[in-house]
């Protein structure tokens, strides 16, 4: 699947099917896996532990999560880089963007060709007022990271290929820094603020 014998990183939106796909592949070599929504820093120490048992023939660790956070990244930095003996790492996230810079240039990277589907949202940011506003962001501040990174992705797919509003400089900054925002695990009540307040008719009209 790799070039690398250390193992790659894989992105891809079907990743419980992937794992069993390479679970089934290794057999009847041992192979680990950790699936989480977010993976943290104790998922991390986990990992590590497992890696460093002794292990006479290849055993594979799959880390599969529709989010990193930065600490367990950095958590490990060093055993990607220096991994112990007969042990195969192999990362999967839905997007290239959940990892560090830092972890991609440690293992070789391989990404699914897919087409992403976006539901129609149930407003229309071309007529967007203030009540839908608060409305809107009231029924979506609870968000898990990921989730709230496909919402704004949606938001953006709807303005662009669904209602075809030409975008300002200033909208498009927007969802770039959205995006920016929540990895850094800013408050997505704030950032949704952020987003939608440069789509609202009042604002269009002072411009």
């Amino acid at each position: 699947m790799f070039e690398n014998e250390r193992g790659g990183i894989l992105i891809t939106d079907e990743i419980e099917e992937r794992v069993r796909e390479i679970e089934e592949s290794v057999r009847p070599l041992r192979c680990v896996t950790f699936m989480r929504d977010d993976f943290k820093i104790e998922d991390a120490k986990e990992v590590i532990a497992e890696a460093y048992k002794s292990e006479e023939h290849t055993k594979t660790l799959i880390l599969g999560a529709k989010s990193f956070t930065v600490p367990a990244q950095n958590a490990l930095l060093k055993i990607l880089e220096e991994p112990p003996r007969n042990i195969v790492f192999i990362l999967m996230a839905p997007n290239k963007s959940t990892f560090l810079p830092t972890v991609r240039s440690r293992l070789s990277l391989r990404q699914e060709q897919h087409k992403r589907t976006h539901e129609t949202l149930p407003i229309l940011l071309k007529t967007f007022d203030l009540a839908e506003l608060f409305t809107f962001v009231k029924e979506h501040d609870r968000l898990k990271k990921h989730e709230a990174k496909g919402l704004i992705e949606q938001l953006m797919f709807q303005a662009i290929h669904i209602e075809k509003i030409p975008l300002t400089a200033t909208q498009l900054e927007g969802f770039e820094k959205a995006l920016r925002l929540i990895e850094l695990n800013s408050r997505f009540q704030s950032v949704l603020v952020m987003v939608l307040i440069n789509f609202l008719k009042e604002v269009k009209r002072g411009r």
